[in-house]
């Protein structure tokens, strides 16, 4: 395990890394990820023996931008739309029908991020670089002393603006919608934007 700077080769570090099934630390808008690449299924596997999380357990996808998250598969409902352009990139992960399941999507308001996931095909899984149950990592040496020393690359980009999860909300093909989780959105603002919908 290695703590580097967010620099254009680190960047390529780290996209070597995660297309060899490795697994990364990284900074976001909100707090520190660990990622894996999405075809990887043992680094995602990985991450959850790192975390001590429930096999199974989903993780959610960050995007590079919202046409990355269509392309990987993500039906986009009207409602669904509206909340894409009013948060993204941002804070919200939004939980969209993808088959006959539902995969969670976000895009980071992280520029250099977010160039990191295009370069690795235009999606990463990533969960909150913390034990499961534990406070989210809001420092590179935060996840190092939670979750680190099990990781492939640390990327140290200073501490995370945002600190605060993001809000999860799920919609489904009808443009139902379901808060899972409150985070650095409030439920106010999730709710106003479903009120222009349904009075269009």
């Amino acid at each position: 395990m290695t703590t580097q700077n967010f620099t254009q080769e680190t960047l390529k570090t780290a996209v070597s890394i995660l297309h060899a099934g490795g697994v990364v630390i990284i900074p976001t808008d909100t707090v520190y990820g660990i990622a894996a690449h999405p075809d990887k299924s043992a680094a995602v596997n990985r991450i959850c023996t790192i975390k001590g999380r429930a096999d199974g357990k989903p993780i959610a996808l960050l995007a590079a931008d919202k046409h990355s998250a269509i392309t990987f598969g993500a039906e986009v409902s009207p409602l669904a739309q509206m909340l894409m352009d009013a948060f993204w990139p941002g804070a919200l992960t939004l939980v969209l029908p993808y088959g006959a399941a539902f995969e969670g999507f976000r895009v980071p308001d992280h520029p250099q991020t977010c160039n990191l996931i295009r370069a690795c095909g235009g999606t990463l899984r990533v969960t909150s670089a913390n034990l499961s149950g534990a406070m989210p990592a809001k420092s590179a040496a935060e996840a190092l002393k939670e979750v680190g020393l099990e990781a492939d690359l640390i990327i140290d980009d200073g501490p995370s603006p945002g600190g605060v999860a993001s809000t999860v909300v799920k919609v489904d093909r009808n443009n139902t919608l379901t808060i899972l989780r409150k985070g650095a959105i409030s439920a106010a603002q999730i709710h106003a934007v479903e009120t222009k919908l349904t009075s269009q």
